[in-house]
């Protein structure tokens, strides 16, 4: 493989939409659809930020986790929601070939692309957390989560916080934090499919709070994102990033 790559960009949980089909079992829950529990607010206008910056693929679903978790694996207890946990076998097998297949089935042929073409891939999956989860504060701005033992990965994180902690000293950032990297979801799995030297998995994580806050602060760390990440890249002669460094929604 060469020494660069192609980035994928991915949103697992753009979106709080129910199709119509499955909204009955969703009546009075319109708060919870809106909620963290619904959707990642703000992670696909990150997503798309990353997207045109780096001149990469996106691949997202704006269908609610709620119906079924994209970042979850099957068998998983919170891979549906308990309206849907409620359903017979054979809806939830409807809802896993109408939704959650074909998109994991589309990022898997992605990178079978890339990698076909001699192309390591790096892919960058968005999300956000809510500020408080269960009465605890979470301490960070921005989170990077990856495996630690895949030296690609936290070599390029590495390298990310500290051109991120430069520009911003103010925000607090944090490695596999708010989660594990290795905890399951769309990376580790994918981590299993493709070797080391050929894939990158890293997922990005926003508070929620710069998102609901908007504004200034908002499009200043979308920004940042991107300038850090291209500062990095160019320190460490990764894929460039096409001459951009700056990114206005």
């Amino acid at each position: 493989m060469e020494q660069h790559g192609r980035f994928l960009i991915t949103c697992e949980h753009g979106g709080n939409r129910i199709p119509i089909r499955y909204r009955d079992c969703f009546a009075g829950c319109e708060d919870l659809l809106q909620s963290h529990r619904g959707y990642d607010a703000g992670a696909l206008s990150m997503a798309r930020t990353l997207a045109r910056q780096l001149g990469a693929p996106l691949i997202y679903s704006t269908i609610s986790r709620l119906l079924v978790d994209l970042n979850r694996s099957p068998g998983h207890p919170r891979l549906h929601a308990e309206a849907i946990r409620r359903l017979p076998a054979e809806l939830r097998q409807r809802i896993l070939a109408d939704y959650y297949l074909p998109f994991r089935s589309k990022v898997e042929a992605a990178i079978v692309a890339a990698l076909a073409s001699g192309q390591r891939v790096i892919h960058l999956s968005s999300h956000s957390f809510t500020p408080v989860l269960d009465g605890i504060v979470r301490s960070a701005d921005v989170g990077l989560l990856y495996d630690p033992a895949r030296a690609g990965e936290a070599d390029l994180c590495e390298a990310w916080l500290a051109c991120f902690r430069e520009r911003e000293p103010g925000l607090r950032l944090r490695r596999n934090y708010p989660y594990s990297g290795k905890s399951d979801g769309l990376t580790a799995y994918l981590r299993r499919r493709f070797p080391a030297d050929d894939y990158l998995g890293i997922e990005l994580e926003i508070n929620q709070g710069i998102v609901a806050a908007g504004g200034k602060k908002w499009r200043c760390l979308r920004s940042q994102v991107i300038a850090s990440l291209a500062q990095a890249l160019e320190a460490a002669a990764w894929p460039s990033m096409q001459g951009r460094a700056s990114a206005e929604e």
